[in-house]
């Protein structure tokens, strides 16, 4: 069977899917990305071909609300010259599996026209009843409302020929329109829970700061792909003052890039850490906070597995896969009251759950959860079990994705 896979940070969310489907001698697997990206990614997917395209050039819209639009038109514009490369070349797929949000899906059915189409249903805005307006702090306009409804236009005109849509999560499914929900299917990517485990001689070493840590010493954990609001970065900051003085010796470990990944960046320019810094920084003991930047991933899990106290916080928004991860290592989770996070963790039972906003009861929980350590042991072991039973990526979703996607290519070639 020939696959095709449409991402344009492959291999992102089709990571695990695309190796397992490339080392089966049965199939030919083809990846199509932004060359860029494909370039950074460093060594490639055993078996997968990479084909990649140039980036889109620069939008020219004259209407705000269509520069987003323009560039997704114009990166798939840029995706179908591959494509027909690919066709003159005899490459034809039995199945194209790709991310609608960029653009890369808007012209497949006018290369491949009869070909099943699965697609990653990862998120679709609306303007009330998730990020958008969620924190007061900064307001949302009119004409955010307006403004969103064309940001769906990539994903809606992409997801009018797919034939499978899978989404991570029940709340994730939920945000999509009512016309698409009899083609979506819920199955989270996956996590390696043999890998990502608990190690109770994890100990990890901070060499600008001449330490090392293990599990006998009070760590507290953050981590995001970026430090920004979506993330909770600033309610994590703000809790740190009060944090410090109710723990002596806590260290706080904090791991994320500097760039946006969501939202935008401060109204007083520079970074989300510069301007928490600019706040809160006075209050703080320098020498016991740690930002670690982007770290590689065997340190990142380390530092899960010398965790005394993840916390997690979120915007109503895409579940992170850190917080799972979080979970798979064994850490005593706290995390904010939001969805999709409370599809995962029960209040008590495998984590504690806080007000996003309320950053004096989240440095309580943090704080009672080093306190209280020895006797959170069930809690810990709670959290794994609930990724072992639900998420796991060798007993449950991998076997899911490909069952799905099979079950999509026979239901197709039984159609024709």
């Amino acid at each position: 069977m020939n696959i095709l896979f449409l991402h344009q940070n492959f291999p992102a969310q089709f990571r695990h899917v695309a190796a397992r489907l490339a080392a089966d001698g049965a199939h030919r697997v083809v990846a199509v990305g932004e060359d860029g990206n494909l370039r950074r990614t460093g060594a490639p997917l055993r078996g997968v071909e990479l084909a990649p395209y140039a980036p889109a050039p620069a939008s020219s819209a004259s209407h705000s609300y269509l520069q987003g639009y323009d560039a997704a038109i114009r990166r798939g514009q840029q995706v179908v010259g591959v494509l027909r490369q690919l066709k003159a070349g005899g490459f034809r797929p039995d199945l194209v599996v790709a991310h609608p949000g960029w653009g890369e899906a808007l012209f497949l059915r006018d290369v491949f026209a009869d070909v099943p189409i699965a697609l990653h249903a990862e998120y679709y805005y609306h303007a009330t009843g998730a990020d958008v307006g969620f924190d007061p702090e900064f307001p949302v306009t009119a004409d955010d409302a307006l403004r969103l409804r064309i940001k769906n236009t990539t994903q809606w005109m992409s997801m009018e020929c797919a034939d499978l849509l899978l989404a991570p999560t029940r709340w994730q499914q939920s945000r999509f329109p009512a016309i698409v929900q009899d083609r979506m299917r819920i199955v989270h990517e996956g996590i390696d829970t043999r890998r990502v485990a608990p190690e109770p001689a994890a100990r990890i070493s901070l060499q600008k700061a001449g330490i090392a840590l293990g599990p006998d010493d009070e760590v507290v954990t953050y981590v995001a792909r970026n430090l920004e609001p979506y993330r909770g970065f600033h309610s994590f900051m703000r809790a740190l003052p009060l944090l410090l003085r109710l723990r002596p010796r806590a260290r706080i470990l904090i791991v994320g890039g500097d760039e946006v990944s969501y939202g935008n960046k401060p109204a007083s320019g520079g970074t989300w850490r510069q301007a928490m810094l600019a706040e809160v920084g006075a209050q703080l003991d320098a020498g016991r906070v740690h930002f670690l930047g982007r770290v590689p991933y065997a340190d990142y899990l380390r530092l899960l597995q010398v965790s005394t106290v993840h916390a997690y916080l979120t915007y109503p928004f895409v579940l992170s896969w850190s917080l799972l991860e979080a979970m798979a290592a064994g850490c005593m989770v706290v995390a904010s009251r939001t969805a999709p996070v409370q599809e995962v963790i029960r209040d008590g039972e495998n984590g504690r759950l806080v007000d996003f906003f309320d950053h004096h009861s989240l440095a309580e929980a943090l704080a009672g959860a080093i306190d209280e350590r020895d006797r959170l042991q069930s809690i810990r072991a709670a959290a794994r079990h609930t990724v072992v039973a639900g998420y796991d990526l060798e007993s449950r979703c991998l076997p899911r994705q490909l069952e799905l996607l099979h079950e999509l290519v026979a239901r197709h070639g039984a159609a024709r």
